[in-house]
């Protein structure tokens, strides 16, 4: 909702492109600092009932948010929301130990509708709700007030499951051998190739989705000449063609996945390609050729989302589920040590050219950089997803 409200928020509080930015960088800077944490914690600890405490937290730092009077008091709030935005780790290998392999592709798609159907939503809070009751404070209290009741949600209704119960070679098991989390674990996770190709990929693709999330809308109004109904109608459409690309690209990758192991792979890799293309012509279409822009936002977010789910399940295709956290979590943190910086860096070049330069350039070289990563890891991804496989066979055996 936050990317929604900038027109807002910065008239409110007086600030630019820059300082909008820091306000998000800092969130950002918080979360990476805290993902090794949380994924130590979920490795050791019940991840449904940590998912609650970071949904509690979710709903008492957007509270908090609302209540800031000026600038300094706005900044080191939002930089405490993100205290929970790195809580997803446990979310996924949670999901990971009820659904096997080969559905998880799917299942990671549709858990991920909800973060665009979210986006709409909020993005209807912040353009039609939010001036008729009162502004973007009182928009922050209700959906504040919905963390914590999903904080009591989670506590009472979400059942953890053993490490690895959904692992094929434990299918039909009555008792589940407890996994716990070892260093040693740990350390394979930096062994294996595949990894540090979905770390790098990882670091650079995050970059555009941080640019367009902060900043899109802004440039929608202030550059393209859009106001809040025709940001509506445009954005609406895209977001959800959005969302269903998030289930689309989880299964074509378990499709493919099923077919050869670099499946996950290529899916994503055509992803990230044909995304920059069409966001690239999206850009540069003429201000009064809106529905021409319009297509190309539309095939734009047809492709956007295809890698996402598939880089979840290609983690937990090559690690133990002991570490899997930690994985995902390491994975986060590298995502963000550089991305963090995204909204800030836009801002910079925003103010010093333009909104449509800095989203084009900082989408367009993240996303080539995310392709060629991608080549990278089709040559490793066999012999680390075998290696997984006869680990797991060999636990089997021995229960």
């Amino acid at each position: 909702m936050i990317g929604s409200l900038q027109v807002q928020i910065s008239d409110d509080f007086g600030i630019n492109n820059k300082q909008w930015g820091l306000v998000n960088s800092g969130a950002l800077i918080v979360a990476t600092i805290l993902y090794p944490i949380w994924g130590y914690l979920y490795d050791h600890y019940a991840r449904a009932k940590l998912l609650s405490l970071a949904s509690f937290v979710w709903g008492a730092t957007t509270w908090l948010n609302a209540l800031a009077r000026n600038f300094g008091v706005f900044l080191t709030t939002r930089a405490s929301t993100g205290i929970d935005d790195s809580s997803y780790p446990g979310l996924y290998t949670l999901v990971a130990d009820y659904f096997g392999p080969n559905l998880r592709g799917k299942i990671y798609g549709i858990l991920q509708l909800a973060q665009p159907i979210g986006y709409l939503v909020g993005m209807i809070l912040a353009l039609m709700v939010a001036p008729a009751i009162g502004g973007w404070r009182s928009v922050f209290y209700i959906t504040g007030s919905l963390g914590l009741v999903i904080a009591l949600l989670i506590f009472f209704g979400v059942r953890e499951m053993p490490r690895g119960k959904a692992e094929p070679e434990f299918e039909n098991m009555a008792e589940m051998q407890t996994f716990k989390f070892s260093w040693a674990e740990a350390r394979e996770i930096f062994k294996k190739k595949t990894m540090w190709f979905i770390f790098l990929q990882g670091f650079a693709g995050v970059f555009p989705w941080n640019v367009i999330t902060y900043f899109f809308f802004a440039y929608l109004e202030r550059e393209r000449g859009y106001d809040a109904n025709g940001i509506l109608f445009t954005m609406a459409p895209v977001i959800l063609i959005l969302a269903s690309g998030y289930f689309v690209g989880g299964a074509f990758g378990d499709a493919a996945f099923k077919r050869t192991n670099k499946g996950r792979i290529i899916v994503s890799s055509i992803g990230v390609l044909f995304g920059a293309v069409f966001l690239f012509l999206a850009l540069n279409t003429p201000l009064d050729a809106k529905n021409q822009f319009f297509v190309f936002m539309c095939l734009t977010a047809i492709f956007m989302p295809l890698s996402s789910a598939n880089v979840i399940a290609t983690v937990y295709d090559v690690t133990a589920p002991e570490v899997r956290s930690t994985a995902q979590a390491t994975e986060y943190f590298i995502e963000n040590a550089g991305a963090a910086f995204a909204p800030i860096l836009t801002g910079i070049i925003a103010d010093a050219i333009d909104l449509k330069t800095a989203i084009l350039l900082i989408c367009t070289v993240a996303w080539g950089l995310c392709f060629f990563f991608y080549l990278g890891a089709i040559f490793t991804i066999d012999r680390d997803t075998k290696h997984l496989r006869e680990q797991m066979a060999e636990r089997a055996k021995a229960m």
